[in-house]
């Protein structure tokens, strides 16, 4: 019987991420949403979800041609909110990607021997069994809230199980047969970034399986829109150009939906198995601001950069790239270039900055991890992807942003996620070192 955790003080382990799935606003898979964003390509558009006719705000990132009859079965999908729908496609997709599962050309049958919606996942030699699940969400299922409550008078007896936080991570477990870890973490905006962090952490003290992790969200529904509208954290601006990380005429961000799920693997057994390897994740940086509720700290975001790069064992000097969290509120972006500079010091003028917010839109939890799968990707292909929507920067916005698909070579980055509350978590993420 495998061991799911162990402790092992005096050896590290190295930590890869061999697998990688997503549905977002710029595409149906991390391969769509890269080809886009790298191309400057949005996925913010007019609000079609429901009637805005009487919001102040127009504009979200909505998937788009998302079909969940290819991951679930029709129960499935009317039992659980949109947020575990997207979870669980997520991760398919991050599994076999990872070649932990593959496709099989007829219709196959669960776990309970029962049919399975249209989607035809077949294990191969390698178990899932006592792998892991952890898996971030900042509103979990509030949209089949408002439609319970806004609705007829009939509740489902699903409501209460299919929007807790934790039920991605649950059901993603069942989906796909996992019975080892499992958690949900909820830390507003750096939900998906703290939950490949901790993931992370598991690993290299000693957790002895596959571990799936990062975030998933289904935000767009009026109580949000208006939630964060009325908080003044919204673009009201009305077109595709609404999201503008760094520039002056920023007003705020755009909600938008989706999820990303990686795999997580210690490095001798991805190895051992053949995997392909995106990259390394060798830091992580969770820290609090103790400050305020909705207004960030300079002080504690730097606090958060620094102990990820002590722990990866690196100076500033050696990070060549930064995805920023850049969410284009007018507070958040001009903090985090302080934050930046606080603790990267002079060499902060010298690191090109890109913030993929700019075309993705703000996916809260799961926007983090797209972030951090689409930065692996740039270090591979040695390029990085621009922030789009820039076009006069803020003066006191003053580091090097990316606004055209640019060429680098990149060994360590560095991935920012910051959420209400000051939860500040940040990622170092290396090519593989052989």
């Amino acid at each position: 019987m495998a061991v799911l955790y162990a402790i092992i003080p005096d050896t590290m382990k190295r930590v890869v991420v061999t697998g990688a799935g997503a549905v977002c606003p710029n595409g149906n898979s991390v391969e769509e949403a890269w080809k886009n964003i790298k191309a400057g390509i949005t996925g913010i558009a007019q609000i079609t979800r429901f009637n805005i006719s009487d919001l102040r705000w127009k504009v979200a990132g909505e998937l788009k041609d998302f079909d969940a009859g290819r991951y679930l079965s029709l129960k499935d999908i009317n039992r659980v909110d949109a947020f575990v729908q997207y979870a669980v496609a997520a991760s398919a997709m991050a599994v076999e990607d990872a070649g932990l599962i593959i496709k099989s050309p007829a219709l196959l049958i669960d776990h309970a021997d029962k049919y399975h919606g249209t989607g035809v996942l077949s294990y191969n030699s390698v178990t899932l069994s006592s792998a892991g699940v952890v898996i971030g969400s900042s509103r979990g299922g509030i949209s089949s809230i408002e439609r319970a409550i806004t609705g007829p008078r009939h509740v489902s007896p699903y409501l209460m199980p299919s929007t807790t936080i934790s039920m991605a991570a649950s059901y993603v477990a069942q989906h796909l047969g996992i019975k080892g870890y499992c958690m949900g973490i909820s830390s507003a905006c750096a939900s998906g970034t703290s939950a490949i962090g901790e993931s992370y952490r598991l690993i290299k003290a000693g957790y002895e399986d596959t571990i799936l992790c990062g975030g998933a969200e289904a935000p767009l529904c009026r109580i949000c829109i208006k939630g964060y509208g009325s908080s003044k954290a919204l673009s009201r601006i009305t077109d595709s150009s609404a999201s503008r990380p760094f520039d002056r005429g920023r007003d705020g961000f755009v909600l938008s939906e989706g999820a990303c799920i990686l795999v997580l693997e210690e490095y001798e057994k991805a190895l051992k198995r053949g995997a392909g390897i995106y990259g390394e994740i060798i830091g992580y940086g969770n820290t609090t601001d103790a400050f305020h509720q909705t207004v960030p700290s300079p002080e504690g975001e730097a606090r958060a950069i620094t102990s990820a790069l002590n722990e990866a064992g690196l100076n500033p000097e050696d990070i060549s790239f930064i995805s920023a969290h850049g969410t284009s509120t007018p507070w958040g972006d001009r903090v985090e270039t302080e934050a930046l500079k606080r603790s990267l010091g002079r060499h902060a003028y010298n690191i090109p900055v890109t913030s993929i917010k700019s075309a993705s839109g703000h996916m809260l939890a799961a926007s983090g991890p797209l972030e951090a799968a689409l930065t692996l990707i740039s270090m591979k292909e040695s390029v990085i992807p621009p922030t789009i929507n820039l076009r006069e920067r803020d003066p006191d916005c003053d580091l090097d942003y990316v606004t055209e698909l640019r060429e680098a070579d990149i060994q360590y980055s560095i991935c920012d996620s910051f959420g209400f509350g000051g939860i500040n978590a940040v990622l170092v993420l290396s090519k593989l070192r052989v």
